[in-house]
């Protein structure tokens, strides 16, 4: 059995997965922003949901910036040069990885395309903006470290970073409401100037054969991609078009990425 573990910054969401790739036990709980805390919750909860199981790997995703399995930022969590695994390995005897829990999203909604792309960049608009580069249905080292929401880039009267006036938390502050609380195609078109802002900065340079759209923004998918579609039209060549496509799965694509790097890592 494999477990997945989706740590955000209010809820961590655990799932066991059975050999045919099924959720057969899932648990969630409040998010402790301390680690010795998460580390016991995490613990207990995996213990509850696997007793008389064999655990074969324990897959984690985080936020923030990974590098050699050690969460060296998460802005949200306020967590810094934290190696999850070797604090797990300890109470299991089973491989645990780890990985970004946007390039692990951007995995499973890469798998779910009906034909796997060389090139899929996912993502994921909420909070703030993560982004995943999936080369050909695989997270590659070499890429897995990329932050494209973190790009600085002219706004205003100067270079702000693109998330802080792109993503969920920059909409909630500027307009007052919940991307889910707004109607009015004006906004939408302010919205979608800002996300467009950054992809078209993205998209030259990393070519990717299809984006992804995911999050808690992502969910309104058909009220801003129109608008995206025609700032990449006036702006981009043909080339460097990608396909826009909702994400099918956005609130368990990390579990399912879990599970599937687990089986990439253990195939390997």
């Amino acid at each position: 059995m494999i477990v997945a573990v989706d740590t955000g910054g209010t809820k961590t969401l655990v799932a066991v997965f059975d050999t045919d790739g099924q959720i057969v036990a899932e648990e969630r709980f409040p998010t402790p922003h301390d680690i010795s805390g998460y580390i016991t919750e995490l613990c207990s909860t995996i213990d509850r949901l696997t007793k008389d199981i064999e655990i074969t790997c324990i897959s984690v995703g985080l936020p923030g910036t990974i590098q050699d399995g050690v969460m060296v930022w998460a802005g949200n969590l306020e967590w810094a040069d934290i190696d999850i695994a070797s604090l797990l390995k300890p109470h299991y005897a089973c491989p645990v990885v780890v990985e970004n829990d946007a390039n692990l999203a951007g995995l499973a909604e890469t798998r779910a395309l009906s034909e796997t792309p060389p090139i899929c960049l996912y993502m994921t608009i909420s909070t703030g903006i993560g982004t995943g580069v999936i080369l050909d249905g695989r997270i590659d080292p070499l890429l897995s470290r990329v932050e494209g929401g973190r790009i600085m880039l002219e706004h205003g009267e100067g270079y702000e970073i693109w998330e802080l006036f792109a993503s969920g938390k920059a909409i909630l502050g500027r307009y007052g409401k919940l991307a889910s609380e707004i109607d009015d195609e004006a906004t939408w078109r302010e919205i979608a100037a800002n996300l467009a802002q950054g992809m078209l900065a993205l998209l030259p340079f990393l070519k990717p054969d299809v984006v992804v759209i995911g999050g808690g923004v992502g969910v309104h998918f058909d009220r801003f991609v129109p608008f995206v579609n025609e700032q990449m039209t006036a702006n981009l060549r043909d080339d460097y078009r990608p396909r826009l496509v909702k994400a099918a799965h956005p609130d368990e694509a990390v579990l399912y990425g879990c599970y599937y790097h687990a089986l990439d890592v253990l195939a390997a």
